[in-house]
């Protein structure tokens, strides 16, 4: 749990009463590569802490077409956000990319403890300002930038996720079919 600890104080430092009560709520589980945190349809009710590995963030249509959303890279914090704030249907996959260990807690157990624990809510608020920031860049790189400048971003973003991850989820995530990443890859890499 260090790594828990280090990434909510570098949000917000909280302090060692909050941190026993927040530590207190969140389980150490292992997710399996394939297998799903959360799906579409469900109602979701848990938070997880990603410690360690690489979660794909996706939505699928009718034909069951899939795009990729977000990548999600230890460390860092998933679920469906819109889903635990709003409480309706999640309309989201988060599937792992490879063997995940996460911490998990009931939501309802963490936003219990704003109420007694400020600085724990000023770090889930933080936390939020950084989820629609980055919602927010990731819209306006889709409709205003070329594939070729979004390849080049996703690099700069996700440096390690070239090799770890299958290059249609990063097609998908960028936006462009395989055979048009293939061409761009070819054309900054010079092969």
């Amino acid at each position: 749990m260090t790594e828990l600890k280090k990434y909510i104080d570098r949000l917000n430092p909280i302090s060692a009463d909050s941190w026993d009560k927040l530590s207190s709520i969140f389980t150490e589980k292992e997710i399996v590569k394939g297998d799903f945190f959360i799906t579409e349809g469900h109602v979701a009710t848990q938070i997880a802490f990603l410690q360690d590995g690489i979660i794909r963030a996706f939505y699928s249509n009718r034909e069951g077409h899939e795009y990729n959303k977000h990548f999600f890279v230890s460390p860092c914090f998933i679920g469906g956000y819109a889903s635990l704030i709003t409480g309706t249907p999640n309309q989201i996959n988060q599937q792992a990319l490879s063997n995940c260990t996460v911490f998990i807690a009931n939501y309802s157990d963490f936003k219990a403890l704003f109420d007694k624990h400020p600085d724990i809510e000023r770090a889930a608020r933080k936390l939020a300002e950084l989820f629609f920031v980055h919602k927010e860049q990731k819209e306006i790189e889709i409709v205003l930038l070329d594939a070729d400048k979004r390849y080049l971003l996703f690099q700069k973003e996700y440096p390690q996720l070239e090799q770890q991850v299958p290059q249609y989820h990063i097609a998908s995530y960028l936006g462009i079919t395989p055979t048009q990443l293939s061409r761009i890859r070819r054309k900054f890499t010079g092969k």
